[in-house]
């Protein structure tokens, strides 16, 4: 089989959430609140998880600024 095709079918299934989580560093609860507001979309999961590490980035960057 064509791997570029294997890589095609891999992109269109949902993240397991524990590898969504590892892969961005995020608990497994975030991950599976992001995976439910955002999937099947891979890329839209991986924007949402950047964004919502950016807010928690901010976030704690105010707080130690108090």
């Amino acid at each position: 089989m064509n791997e570029d095709y294997e890589l095609a079918i891999d992109q269109d299934k949902p993240y397991e959430i524990t590898a969504f989580a590892k892969k961005h560093g995020l608990t497994t609860r975030a991950a599976e609140l992001i995976l439910f507001a955002y999937s099947p979309s891979r890329a839209a999961c991986d924007t949402a998880a950047t964004a919502f590490l950016t807010a928690v980035a901010v976030q704690a960057k105010r707080q130690s600024a108090r």
